[in-house]
Formats: C-alpha cells, structure tokens, sequence
C-alpha cells in the first residue's frame, strides 16, 4: 500500500505547481462551462492534484486558482445560457441530460432564486446545468455571482483542505507507522463519504421545489 501510495504522491508532487494549478482551475472552469462536468471530471482532479501540495503557499495557489476556474467557468455558463441556451438544451450533449433534469433545474433555480445557485455547486450534474438554466431565467447576473461566489469559495477550500491533508498526514506518518497508506485512504473515505452525505441532503432539498412557493429571480 505504502508503495503504491508513494508512487501516485511522488508522480503529483513531481508535477510543477504551476502547471498543477493550472490544470486543477481549468478543469473546474470547464466543469460549470457548456455542460463539460458530464465529463471532466472536476472535482477528481482537484483532490488528486491537491495531494501535491506541500507548502501553505502552494495551497493558497491552488485553492484561488479553483476559485477563480469555477467562477470563470459559471459566468461563461451563465452567459451561454442567456445567449444560447434552448439551442445548448436541444443539442446532443443537453439530450443527453435529459428533459426532466432540464425542468427539474428550471424550476429549482425559479423557485429558490439565489440559494438554487448556491447548493447547485455542491450536487453533481446540477453544478453544470443551473448555471446555464440560471442565465435562461430572469436573474440578474450579479445575483448569480453574490450566490455562486461563497459557494465556489467553500467548495474549493474544502476539496484542497481534503486533498491536501489527507497526503500530508501519510507524509508525516509513512516512515514511523507502517499502515500509514490506511490512515491515507480512511481520511478519504470518510471525508468522501460527508461529502456524499452533504450532497444527498442538498439533492434532496433540491427536489422539494414543488412544495415552495416561486421565488423571485430578478433581485
């Protein structure tokens, strides 16, 4: 285990923070943008390139980087969807997803208006879709971006902090506890397992749309 662990931390690690970075913010970019999260998969790709972070400096880098890529990447959805957006729904990457997503997200985003945007960023398939549905709606963009924003902040804090975390403590524990790649995967697991708990809590919030009153979305 400790091998294999060593093998996959030293090959990320190896990578140059800076391409690192990069790729971790622009895959979280193309994740919110024109439906690319059904496969880039972004929030893989920042726990494993969060592994090779090994200075606070690093970790500032990264997490801004992921702010900022999913920000990017939720404004270009944002716009698609106020420009294009039947023509994105009736290709074939939007058939793909399905009408009854589609509607589910419509009303979703109409009926809770900004807090729609916020939890969308924590649910997948929804994260890549309500931006588009959002910028379809009446909301004005600068509402968009006052819900979206903390959102994007804490998701990204919290998959760098996880990523991050979970390699340093094997790092300080591999030469004094030989099952230290366990203690590496049990943080993942349970970290990833919260998440998905969060996750299912939120989705199930997010079908309740029907039993709430129609938000406002043009404040």
């Amino acid at each position: 285990m400790n091998e294999v662990l060593n093998a996959i931390l030293d090959f990320v690690e190896g990578v140059p923070p800076v391409w690192r970075t990069l790729v971790a913010g622009v895959a979280v970019m193309l994740e919110t943008s024109v439906l690319l999260g059904l496969i880039v998969p972004g929030d893989t790709i920042v726990l494993v390139s969060s592994t090779g972070v090994t200075t606070v400096l690093q970790y500032i880098f990264m997490a801004v980087a992921i702010v900022l890529g999913a920000l990017v990447g939720e404004s270009i959805g944002f716009g698609l969807g106020r420009i294009f957006g039947p023509k994105l729904r009736a290709s074939w990457l939007g058939q793909k997803i399905g009408d009854e997503r589609w509607e589910k997200a419509d009303r979703f985003v109409k009926r809770r208006g900004g807090i729609a945007v916020f939890i969308s960023r924590f649910l997948p398939v929804f994260h890549s879709v309500v931006p588009l549905t959002a910028g379809m709606t009446p909301m004005q963009y600068r509402t968009f971006m006052a819900w979206t924003t903390p959102a994007c902040i804490i998701w990204a804090f919290l998959y760098v902090s996880i990523g991050s975390g979970a390699a340093e403590t094997y790092r300080e524990l591999q030469d004094t506890v030989s099952w230290a790649g366990w203690i590496f995967v049990g943080i993942f697991v349970v970290a990833i397992g919260f998440i998905a708990l969060m996750k299912h809590l939120l989705h199930r919030y997010s079908h309740m749309e029907d039993d709430a009153p129609e938000a406002s979305t043009k404040r």
